[in-house]
């Protein structure tokens, strides 16, 4: 699979995608026939039904178009099944600390550098037909790992988690930093800055996720690698749009 899309964020190219909630399968097609780069799939909050997942991988595999997973917090024996199932990589909420981002990394790879159990008769494996050494080689250089930096305590111990080894990148979660931080915390503009400069610091990858074309824009000239259009909010802001000739 040349020209992952790990690979290519790494090399600088700038990566639009969209954050669908399930069932969506006809929207994973749509995304991919517009041109978008990847599909950033939540079951955090959405449905976490990895029979739907299968199938909405399967419909973005028709168009080649790579899938990411959100899973939900703590949930780390659902990242081998979302990759087993032909994901390329995963988002992993809530990263307080560099422990976070360990456990992150192992559920998420093979060993040495993680704790994933191996398989290859999985979709993943192309059932058994993948060689089994070239399937694990693949996997430690094209799995996506980008954890989420959504409290107080996240934006503190920032420095802490991106030095963490397999880690690639963080996205900030501002609902959840603004609902989480209290009077005496920073203010999720501040904090975001903070974080955002860590992450260049450390050369990791910057995911971000924004409503308006603007506000994309915006995004990767402050230095986002992935940039997700949050398709709810796209599609409800286009539907007022639509009702401005009713007056």
């Amino acid at each position: 699979m040349p020209g992952s899309l790990r690979a290519r964020a790494l090399a600088g190219e700038r990566l639009l995608g969209v954050l669908l909630r399930m069932p969506a399968e006809e929207l994973v097609e749509m995304t991919a026939v517009a041109g978008y780069d990847f599909v950033l799939i939540d079951c955090e909050h959405g449905p976490a039904d990895l029979l739907a997942l299968r199938q909405h991988i399967a419909a973005a595999g028709l168009h080649t178009v790579p899938v990411i997973v959100r899973v939900g917090e703590g949930d780390g024996g659902s990242i081998l099944r979302v990759l087993d199932q032909g994901a390329v990589g995963v988002v992993a909420p809530h990263l307080d600390d560099a422990r976070d981002a360990a456990a992150l990394v192992a559920a998420a790879h093979y060993p040495p550098l993680g704790a994933r159990g191996f398989a290859t008769y999985s979709r993943a494996g192309r059932f058994g037909e993948t060689d089994a050494a070239a399937h694990k080689d693949w996997f430690l250089h094209n799995t996506l790992v980008i954890g989420m930096i959504e409290s107080p305590a996240g934006v503190a111990a920032a420095a802490d988690i991106l030095a963490t080894p397999g880690l690639d990148g963080i996205m900030i979660g501002p609902a959840d930093l603004a609902a989480s931080s209290r009077a005496d915390d920073l203010p999720v503009a501040e904090a975001s800055a903070r974080v955002n400069a860590s992450i260049a610091e450390a050369g990791k990858l910057r995911m971000d996720i924004v409503g308006t074309t603007d506000a994309a824009t915006a995004a990767f000239d402050d230095g986002a690698h992935l940039v997700v259009y949050n398709l709810a909010h796209a599609l409800m802001g286009h539907l007022r749009t639509l009702l401005t000739p009713r007056g």
